[in-house]
């Protein structure tokens, strides 16, 4: 069975998370800067979720962070000019 996938996206705080599957037992966060966080497990180093904050103007990387993690969704993520 394929892990799912939980997308949350809180439109007020414009913040995005994709989580991967089950959460682990335990966790670490690293930030790549200061608006994108990684979580992994910390007995396997597996991604387990990737949260970015000021999500629209921030857009245009999702899909290089994936790639960077080997990771990708079936779908472009977008938002029209505020």
């Amino acid at each position: 069975m394929k892990e799912s996938i939980d997308i949350y996206y809180d439109e007020e705080g414009d913040y995005l998370e994709i989580s991967f599957g089950a959460p682990p037992e335990k966790e670490y966060t690293e930030h790549l800067d200061s608006e994108i966080l990684v979580t992994r497990d910390d007995n396997t180093n597996e991604v387990k979720s990737i949260a970015i904050t000021s999500f629209k103007k921030r857009s245009y990387i999702l899909k290089e962070i994936l790639k960077k993690f080997n990771l990708s969704i079936p779908f472009d993520v977008s938002f029209p000019e505020l």
